[in-house]
């Protein structure tokens, strides 16, 4: 089943259960405006509505996403710009919306993946970058800093002294290095990205869902929590998730030397 609503294009598998959104702005390098937002907001909700148990992020062309699109700002020289109500309404609810989502979510990074772009692909679990690909922290430049959950998800992902170089220079990091710096899981040839970025969905789609679900929320509290609170957390889930139908079949399969069937119980 595919839906094609100008600027986002979301396609559903049924076989592989892997849902794929693809930003499809390629000649404006994707860059966001107010209603690529809202077309990417009822996207999502069909992600949520559907049997999706992971979902691919892509762009169109030749970059994932420049962006926000300042051509959209109705920008006035010389007069004062709201940039915090842009945020407030759109990109930090897009980022935390992807934070919560209890499925996988892979971006498979095209291209240029600049200022909220680059951020964009953060907020996913994992990314898989094009060879050709690079992150670019480009606020500095026009005198911003990064938004879009940037300045918290670039130093967990690099370190601080990284991400400190990247922000405050705005300079380019190639896919290569940003895997070697630990912002990329995996870099291909440009000409097997889409085939590789589905191959980990389907993957991770075949894993036990509410494990994932379990997963993707106690590494991401760990931020918060202390080592005693992480502990408490994991014993919890440990003990909720050991009294699913999934854990009895892993450990039956397991046992029995055959390929799992879990079914997300």
């Amino acid at each position: 089943m595919s839906d094609h609503d100008n600027s986002i294009v979301f396609t559903f598998d049924n076989g592989t259960h892997v849902a794929t959104l693809t930003l499809n702005r390629p000649d404006k390098l994707n860059s966001f405006t107010r209603s690529m937002h809202e077309e990417l907001s009822k996207a999502l909700d069909q992600v949520e509505s559907s049997d999706a148990r992971a979902l691919v992020i892509t762009g169109a062309g030749r970059a994932f996403c420049a962006g926000q699109d300042l051509a959209d700002l109705d920008f006035t020289p010389g007069a004062m710009t709201d940039l915090g109500a842009l945020i407030d309404g759109y990109f930090n609810p897009l980022v935390r919306r992807l934070q919560a989502l209890p499925i996988a979510v892979i971006a498979a990074v095209n291209g240029t993946a600049a200022g909220a772009g680059a951020n964009l692909a953060m907020a996913c679990d994992f990314i898989v970058a094009a060879r050709s690909a690079s992150f670019i922290q480009a606020f500095v430049k026009i005198g911003l800093v990064p938004d879009s959950g940037g300045t918290w998800l670039l130093p967990r992902r690099v370190g601080e002294a990284r991400a400190l170089g990247l922000a405050l220079t705005g300079d380019k990091l190639g896919a290569e290095q940003a895997q070697q710096w630990g912002l990329a899981w995996k870099v291909v040839d440009d000409q097997d990205l889409q085939a590789a970025a589905m191959q980990l969905a389907a993957q991770l789609a075949q894993q036990p869902a509410n494990a994932i679900a379990t997963i993707k929320r106690a590494i991401r509290a760990s931020a918060n929590n202390t080592f005693d609170q992480q502990l408490d957390l994991e014993r919890d889930a440990q003990r909720e998730l050991g009294e699913s139908h999934d854990y009895a079949e892993g450990v039956a399969a397991f046992k029995e030397k055959r390929a799992p069937r879990f079914k997300g119980l």
